[in-house]
């Protein structure tokens, strides 16, 4: 077979790595504004080639941001009428729209982290904020399907669905932009979420969750530090111990503890501030447990302090009022965790070309909101790798090998289920 990601996709990504569309809970001083709608229309107008007709382009309703699981910032952002009105979503369709059981989806986001650049191509590789999370994968999709779409049942007996969703990055996790897709029911029996995974089919995403610990207490000059709460050794004290107690509590999960902040001058107490935590798991149960291990651990963090520094003359007003000047909130929680299971499908996706998961770690995306559809499978699945190819640092970069391999995947993935389709009776996703 020739060349799938030719010249017309190689202008094509770079033309959209050319237009900044950094979702605005990332944004920094030195980006650009978004211009995530132009980039929407032209991924639509290069889709249509293909026969993917546009079926929605808007953004999501204001409801959404009300559902349980939307994280705080997103709700404090959207406050602003502009928010969900520059960051639409994108639903094409390949062929008239069918049952579940005759329909595949694919998923990807356009939105990119903060640190927009030229973008540039050397005949080998791609480099520009984006190129691999996820506009290189993006338009590599486009290449397959264009592919696949000289398949005859393609688009006659089985249709294609392809989200472009806004609203994945900067801790959104898609509660503006897959999660309404999915609810309003545009998925399939068979749906890949387009990440960076090094060509592994993940059947698996972990899920996280934020919380906030604040304290609120009474500042004090340097000469008289016992007269304040001190907020920065209470919530050093209480890092250091959500770190030893929390590291291995649940199997898998990940602990990042951040954002301690209280002040920066050095002449004073400082009597308020923040510590963050966030926390990922690789199932909704292990969610809840990780939840409760760090509520228990803040009560008894805070109960410890309390006994270590009663007797210390400087902080001993810090230790008497510990608890009651701290709090526990959560800015994100309650996500779920995908990991599902489906031998066919699974093994339709190694037919394809995919590479089995192994032990592969699995990462937050969007694909967790697809957990738990019924007579569905879904997969994690694209070219490169996050930490590899510096996906949220500078120099994000992807080869053109590499996107050459996803989008013969992608053409093999689609003509297999046309092939090998069959009814809605097989096996249930057991979610």
């Amino acid at each position: 077979m020739s060349a799938l990601f030719t010249g017309r996709y190689q202008e094509l990504l770079l033309d959209l790595l050319g237009l900044p569309s950094v979702n605005p809970l990332e944004a920094g001083e030195d980006d650009p504004p978004s211009r995530l709608p132009d980039v929407l229309e032209r991924y639509a107008a290069a889709a249509a080639e293909s026969g993917l007709r546009t079926v929605r382009l808007a953004a999501a309703p204001a409801a959404c941001l009300a559902r349980p699981g939307v994280p705080v910032t997103v709700r404090a952002a959207a406050r602003d009428p502009r928010f969900l009105a520059d960051q639409p979503s994108l639903l094409l369709r390949l062929g008239p729209e069918r049952p579940r059981a005759d329909t595949m989806m694919f998923n990807v986001h356009l939105d990119t982290v903060a640190g927009h650049a030229p973008p540039a191509f050397d005949g080998r590789t791609f480099t520009g904020r984006g190129a691999v999370d996820a506009k290189g994968p993006a338009v590599a999709l486009l290449a397959g399907l264009r592919a696949a779409a000289a398949h005859p049942a393609v688009g006659r007996d089985v249709t294609v669905l392809l989200q472009a969703v806004a609203g994945e990055e900067g801790g959104a996790l898609g509660t503006y932009g897959t999660r309404p897709l999915l609810e309003a029911g545009h998925h399939g029996r068979l749906n890949v979420f387009c990440e960076p995974t090094g060509l592994r089919a993940l059947p698996w995403a972990t899920a996280s969750m934020t919380a906030r610990i604040t304290v609120t207490g009474e500042d004090a000059v340097d000469d008289r530090p016992d007269a304040g709460h001190n907020a920065t050794v209470l919530l050093g004290f209480l890092a250091q111990h959500l770190a030893a107690h929390l590291d291995g509590a649940v199997p898998g999960a990940r602990v990042c503890l951040a954002g301690l902040h209280t002040g920066h001058t050095h002449n004073r107490v400082h009597g308020t501030g923040t510590l963050l935590a966030n926390l990922s798991y690789r199932t909704t149960a292990d969610g809840g447990h990780l939840k409760d291990a760090l509520t228990r651990h803040v009560t008894e963090g805070l109960a410890r302090f309390t006994e270590l520094f009663a007797g210390a003359g400087e902080f001993a007003r810090t230790a008497r009022d510990a608890s009651r000047i701290t709090r526990l909130t959560w800015d994100k929680h309650g996500l779920p965790a995908l990991d599902n299971r489906d031998p066919w499908a699974e093994a339709l996706l190694t037919r394809a070309g995919a590479r089995p998961a192994g032990d592969a770690p699995g990462f937050t995306c969007d694909a967790v909101w697809a957990a738990g559809l019924d007579d569905a499978f879904t997969a994690v699945l694209g070219p490169g790798d996050l930490a590899a190819n510096r996906a949220h640092a500078p120099g994000e970069f992807v080869h053109l090998a590499d996107l050459e391999d996803f989008a013969r995947v992608v053409h093999r993935l689609v003509t297999l289920f046309a092939d090998d389709h069959r009814p809605a009776s097989r096996t249930r996703n057991p979610g």
